[in-house]
C-alpha cells in the first residue's frame, strides 16, 4: 500500500479556509456574549453595565480579526460569524439600550430613531461584506458599526456618571442615534487603521503617546471614550470635505488648462 495522501484544507473562492478555528472564534463568541449581556442588562434597567458591555464587545471584536490574521486562521465561517456577532453587539444591543434608556418617552419617534440605527448597522455590515475586496482598505465606507455603538454607549455612560437620567437628554439622544444610523450607511470615508503594521518598530514618542492615552482613559473612562469617538465621528466628515475640496481644485485646474 502507498503512503496515505495528506489531507488538504478546504479553501473558499475568496481564499479563506473553510475550517473552524478555536482562538478567533472564541473571541467572537465573547464579543457576542458581551452584546447579549448588554441587552439583558438594559432590560433589567442597569444601563451603565449595558454601556460598559458594549465597549467590552468592541475591544473583543477588534481582537478577533487581528488574532486570526496574525495566526493565519482566517476562515469563511469566522467572517460570517463575526458579522452576525457584530449585528447583535453593535446593531441590536445599542438600539435597545438607547431606546429603553432615553427614547421610550418619545413614543413612536423614539422607536423609529432606534430602528434607523439598527437598520443602519445591518445595511452597513451587509455592504461591508460585499465591498470589502474592492474598496480601499485604509478607509471604511461610512462609520464602522463598533464606533457608532461606542457613541451610543458613551452617551449613556457619561450621562449616568453625571447623575442624570435618559429622560433628561432624550432629544440629544434621539439626534445622536439617528446621526449614527445615517452615518453608518453614508459614503463618508473613515480611517480604518488597517495599514498599521504591529510588527514594525516605532519611535519612542509613539509608545509614550499610547501610555498617555491609557492614563487619560483610566482617569475618566466614560468622558474620555465618549470624546474620542465623537472626534472620530467628526473626522469622517472633515476627511470627506477635504476630499471634496481637493477634487474641486483638481477639476478647476483641468478646466483652466483646457482654456
Amino acid at each position: 500500500m502507498g503512503a496515505p495522501t495528506p489531507r488538504k484544507a478546504f479553501i473558499s473562492p475568496d481564499g479563506r479556509h473553510r475550517g473552524i478555528y478555536l482562538l478567533p472564534n472564541l473571541l467572537t463568541t465573547a464579543a457576542l456574549f458581551a452584546g447579549f449581556y448588554a441587552i439583558v442588562q438594559a432590560m433589567n434597567g442597569r444601563f451603565e453595565n449595558a454601556a460598559v458591555a458594549i465597549f467590552v464587545a468592541m475591544i473583543l471584536d477588534g481582537l478577533d480579526g487581528r488574532v486570526a490574521r496574525m495566526t493565519h486562521t482566517q476562515s469563511a465561517f469566522g467572517a460570517e460569524y463575526d458579522s452576525l456577532s457584530d449585528m447583535v453587539s453593535f446593531g441590536a444591543a445599542p438600539a435597545l439600550v438607547i431606546y429603553e434608556w432615553a427614547l421610550r418617552d418619545l413614543g413612536k419617534l423614539g422607536w423609529i430613531a432606534a430602528f434607523i440605527y439598527c437598520a443602519g448597522a445591518a445595511l452597513r455590515l451587509a455592504r461591508f461584506n460585499t465591498n470589502k475586496d474592492v474598496v480601499d482598505k485604509r478607509y471604511f465606507q461610512g462609520m464602522p458599526s463598533p464606533a457608532a455603538a461606542a457613541l451610543i454607549a458613551g452617551l449613556v455612560w457619561v450621562v449616568i456618571e453625571f447623575g442624570a437620567s435618559g429622560a433628561d437628554v432624550r432629544w440629544p439622544a434621539c439626534v445622536l442615534t439617528v446621526f449614527a444610523g445615517v452615518t453608518m450607511v453614508s459614503n463618508i470615508p473613515y480611517y480604518s487603521g488597517k495599514d498599521i503594521n504591529l510588527r514594525r518598530s516605532v519611535p519612542f514618542m509613539v509608545i509614550a503617546a499610547i501610555a498617555l492615552g491609557f492614563a487619560l482613559i483610566s482617569f475618566y473612562p466614560p468622558g474620555v471614550l465618549f470624546a474620542l469617538f465623537l472626534v472620530y465621528a467628526a473626522s469622517g466628515y472633515v476627511l470627506g470635505v477635504m476630499r471634496w475640496s481637493g477634487a474641486r481644485r483638481a477639476e478647476r485646474k483641468v478646466v483652466a488648462r483646457s482654456d
